[in-house]
């Protein structure tokens, strides 16, 4: 399958797998940039990205990112149809700044197919093992 892109920004990089066989495709960011502790931020990439019909662009954290430096992404989907720069919104979450250089990984988009559902409203849903079962019904051992 081939995933098309436009730079937006003339540093922006493209996007790349890391390794063979990875899930994710790594997004950089553009420009440097720095993240004070406690901030939220809508940080652009300098890329725009064609999803296939029939496919969603997930944006999911870079785990070092997330374990080592206490930023969290706000993650995100990407529509087949959008065809704007994307963003990502961040957090940190650390007792200290963080500094982006441009070029930097700074999240990882899945492309994966979606199912189209027919959406059909009834009185009754069928039973299941979980029922009703919410946060922490499973267990945790």
């Amino acid at each position: 399958m081939q995933l098309k892109f436009k730079k937006i920004h003339p540093t922006a990089k493209i996007p790349s797998y890391a390794y063979a066989g990875d899930a994710g495709l790594d997004l950089y960011i553009s420009e440097d940039l720095v993240l004070k502790k406690d901030e939220r931020k809508s940080i652009p990439l300098g890329i725009a990205i064609e999803i296939p019909d029939g496919y969603v662009g997930i944006l999911f954290d870079k785990s070092g990112l997330s374990h080592k430096h206490g930023l969290k992404s706000y993650g995100g989907i990407i529509d087949s149809g959008y065809r704007g720069e994307i963003h990502v919104g961040m957090m940190n979450l650390s007792d200290t700044d963080y500094g982006f250089k441009a070029g930097d990984k700074i999240i990882q988009i899945l492309i994966m197919p979606i199912p189209r559902c027919e959406i059909i409203e009834c009185n009754e849903l069928s039973k299941s093992d979980r029922g009703e079962g919410a946060f922490g019904s499973s267990g945790n051992k």
